[in-house]
């Protein structure tokens, strides 16, 4: 869901950047997103017809490592009691940190949690978005226990300027 001109929010988020300031850029031509509001981004920057300098992917939702019977797991359990599911989900977004993000959540949808699951990064897509000028730069969490922060640096290492921040979660 995008929540304003340039940034995307993450599965389960809304209205959520304040929660990366520290890292966020916010300009006409900067693009930004979290988790599933990654993808958004990076589909938004790569088909923009408007100029893009930089876009910012904060933990991205990177799932492609993860095999079929994984996901489709995920998506049954989410089924089965999505109440269960994404307050289970959202204490690990905050891990290790403890902070109070109720007033950024909003319940997120089968199809989205699919999308997020099932999405393709494309090395094919980053090069081009690169070629076109645009700056990428993706943030990670030491700690994230939702993606593998070491396979998502080692997949966009050739495309983009990794921040890899110590002893930070999924949400930075």
């Amino acid at each position: 869901m995008k929540i304003s001109k340039n940034f995307y929010s993450g599965f389960c988020f809304f209205n959520e950047s304040e929660l990366f300031s520290e890292y966020l850029i916010t300009n006409d031509f900067t693009i930004s997103g979290f988790s599933y509001g990654a993808i958004k981004a990076f589909e938004e920057a790569l088909n923009s017809k408007e100029r893009v300098d930089r876009l910012q992917l904060f933990s991205p939702a990177f799932f492609q490592n993860f095999d079929e019977k994984f996901k489709r797991a995920q998506l049954h359990y989410f089924k089965k009691d999505e109440n269960i599911y994404v307050e289970n989900f959202l204490k690990n977004v905050i891990y290790p940190k403890e902070i109070d993000i109720s007033k950024y959540f909003k319940i997120g949808t089968a199809q989205e949690l699919e999308e997020l699951l099932f999405y393709e990064w494309s090395e094919e897509k980053l090069q081009k978005l690169v070629d076109k000028g645009t700056i990428i730069e993706v943030y990670l969490g030491e700690n994230d226990k939702i993606i593998d922060s070491l396979k998502v640096k080692e997949f966009f290492k050739n495309y983009a300027t990794t921040y890899y921040i110590k002893n930070k979660g999924h949400l930075l």
